[in-house]
């Protein structure tokens, strides 16, 4: 089955377009696996850290505990979506013919070649996710646009994604698009094309 990793960014959180993309997926149908962003979640996760003073392999398992906050909102959308937390969940929901938006906790927390740090963030997540799944495409929804080919290490540098995503999406061999207002009206109609909406970004 060739699956698309679809990461919905958390700075969506508040904007109409969130439930434009999420009906755009659910248009399509995929197959594909959606990876919720911390969104409103991770930033009270950020606030707390700086009042309170824990450290940051606290905050990254508080910060995976905010994602799995924004996926139990964003299933609430339509019933195409069902909450995962393992490969076979996954699995599961995709045989039914639906989307899975993926709890990270457990296989993230299992995981020994993900640091414990804000330097990664839910697009390392998905690119993780992508590679661990063997999926085809992995699909960054942004709150920005890019019109033209942009390289993985240029979007870190701007900080439009974390710092080691340029490592995982490497590792993950898979073809990775961005996608963000400006790709949003034409989104529904390229993706049941067969295509990605956006720009394509190279991992070299």
């Amino acid at each position: 089955m060739n699956v698309t990793i679809v990461k919905l960014g958390g700075s969506l959180a508040h904007s109409p377009q969130r439930e434009a993309w999420l009906a755009a997926l659910v248009s399509w149908g995929g197959p594909l696996i959606l990876v919720p962003g911390g969104g409103p979640f991770a930033d009270g996760v950020r606030k707390a850290q700086d009042a309170l003073g824990f450290d940051d392999a606290a905050a990254h398992r508080m910060a995976l505990l905010a994602m799995e906050q924004f996926a139990i909102a964003l299933a609430a959308h339509s019933d195409a979506f069902v909450l995962a937390g393992s490969l076979a969940e996954m699995d599961s929901v995709l045989e039914e013919g639906k989307i899975p938006i993926w709890l990270p906790s457990h296989m993230a927390l299992s995981a020994l070649d993900l640091p414990a740090s804000w330097d990664v963030t839910s697009d390392s997540l998905a690119a993780w996710l992508a590679g661990t799944y063997g999926a085809r495409r992995l699909l960054l929804i942004k709150s920005c646009d890019s019109t033209a080919p942009v390289s993985a290490c240029d979007l870190a540098a701007d900080q439009i994604v974390d710092p080691l995503f340029p490592r995982f999406a490497a590792q993950s061999q898979a073809e990775v698009w961005l996608a963000g207002p400006a790709s949003l009206p034409s989104a529904s109609e390229i993706l049941r094309g067969g295509g990605m909406p956006g720009a394509g970004v190279s991992l070299s």
